[in-house]
């Protein structure tokens, strides 16, 4: 597949279900997961224009950035810290309207206003999560929940 997207208008649904099958035809043929997901947080930054895109990776009981897109970027998060580690605790997606109103938000960027966290589960562990966040508020609803979960699906798989 050539690396190049094809940027979809239209509400965030028509956006998403014309990125997925570019994400999962760039990611198909290449097994190095770094590599996949720096394409990722790029396809995903590239199509919605967040202010951060990108992963973090457990290792040694701890998250540790991964490739993302934006600005820099917390390096290390404990377990049950901020809305990153409280996803990796709980094993579940956090969709966060307001990060000042979530408690123990890590503010690695004071421009991020609203976050979703997505755990990424292989063989039932968490290895990792994907992590969104938006200069605005409420940015993040029930309809990035589902699409990015299904994106953590391709790269989990």
């Amino acid at each position: 597949m050539s690396e190049d997207l094809i940027i979809t208008q239209g509400d965030k649904k028509e956006q998403y279900e014309a990125l997925l099958p570019q994400i999962a035809a760039l990611i198909a043929s290449e097994s190095d997961l770094v590599a996949n997901l720096a394409n990722v947080a790029a396809a995903l930054r590239q199509q919605f224009g967040w202010l951060w895109i990108g992963f973090y990776l457990v290792k040694d009981g701890e998250l540790v950035v991964g490739p993302f897109q934006g600005p820099v970027a917390c390096t290390r998060i404990r377990k049950g810290k901020g809305v990153c580690g409280s996803s990796w605790e709980q094993a579940a997606t956090l969709v966060v309207p307001d990060v000042e109103q979530f408690p123990g938000h890590i503010a690695c960027s004071s421009l991020s206003r609203s976050e979703i966290v997505v755990p990424l589960i292989r063989a039932g562990a968490v290895t990792g999560v994907l992590d969104a966040d938006s200069e605005q508020l409420n940015h993040f609803d029930e309809t990035d929940r589902y699409y990015l979960e299904q994106v953590a699906g391709l790269l989990t798989a």
